[in-house]
């Protein structure tokens, strides 16, 4: 899918496509609409890259219990 932006709206917002790109990425994340893996691909940044930027803006990562259980097992396999 392809979304054109006039270059007004872009001169306006003082953003270049991939910041504008990581602004959309960490917003929808932020409002659960996006996992972290998809909200990454779509900033094209690798995970801790990603993770910097989520904290910069003071967006907490999405953790839940099925989450933590999962890091249990795993950690198990570890041990």
């Amino acid at each position: 899918m392809v979304i054109e932006i006039p270059n007004e709206v872009m001169k306006q917002l003082k953003m270049s496509p991939q910041q504008l790109k990581l602004e959309l990425a960490v917003y929808l994340y932020s409002q659960h609409k996006l996992s972290i893996g998809q909200a990454k691909a779509l900033a094209g940044l690798d995970l801790i890259s990603f993770q910097k930027e989520l904290a910069e803006r003071g967006v907490y990562l999405h953790f839940n219990e099925s989450d933590l259980e999962e890091d249990l097992e795993n950690l198990d396999l570890i041990v």
